[in-house]
This record gives structure tokens, sequence and C-alpha cells, in this order.
């Protein structure tokens, strides 16, 4: 059950932001098999000076950074997650015009017993 958090200028227009939401929940489902209505995702728009990112770190040329934050269930290989982002720009790409090296993707690991998905009740770890 990941928790993804997408956070992008305040000027992109809502079809875009889903376009953005979409291809990350896209990717997550065709790379680590997430089930398909497992989607739990926070879209926070931002105004000028409110992103703040290196335009040159380690090279690459960043004009309009959109941050995919995934916080999931630790166990993915470093071969999942690398394709994991190739799709999800990839798809970001495609789907919503967004260059790749404005993606910038990060992973929150953690344990099951960490989740609770309502009723205050640790459902991964008590199999509810």
């Amino acid at each position: 059950m990941p928790l993804v958090r997408i956070d992008a200028r305040s000027d992109k227009p809502a079809p875009v932001l889903q376009a953005i939401a979409d291809g990350v929940h896209r990717a997550l489902v065709d790379v680590i098999g997430i089930p398909e209505d497992d989607r739990f995702q926070i879209i926070s728009t931002h105004g000028d000076g409110e992103l703040v990112f290196d335009r040159h770190y380690m090279g690459v040329e960043r004009q309009d950074v959109v941050f995919v934050q995934i916080t999931l269930v630790r166990g993915r290989t470093e071969e999942k997650k690398k394709e994991l982002y190739r799709r999800i720009v990839a798809n970001l790409g495609a789907d919503a015009g967004i260059r790749p090296e404005d993606v910038v993707i990060t992973l929150v690991e953690n344990e099951r017993i960490d989740w609770s998905v309502g009723k205050g009740v640790a459902q991964l770890v008590d199999g509810v």
C-alpha cells in the first residue's frame, strides 16, 4: 500500500496533475505489482519560490521540477526500484508532457507494522 506524495508548481492545469498521478500509479501497478485499487495519493501544488531545487545538480538540467515521494513497505530489489523510476519518468513524459530531467523521485521504505489503513488496525500485520 504505497502512499504517494506529488509536489508540482501551482500553474499546472488539473488535467496535467491528474496525468502525473495516473502515470505514477500505473508504474506502481505495472512494475511492483500493487493492486489497481491500492491508490493513495496526495497532490500538492506550490507557488513561486515554494519549490526549491538545484537546476544543475549531478549534471541534470532541471527547469520545472515535479517531486514524487513514495512511501512503501520495504522489500523491493534494486532492479525493481530502477525500473520503477524509468517507468514513472516514461509515463509522465508520455501522458503529462513532463521532461525526464524534471522528475525527482524518492522512495521511503518502512515495515508492515508501520501502516494502519483505517479503524486503528494494523491490517498488513494482522491480516485483516
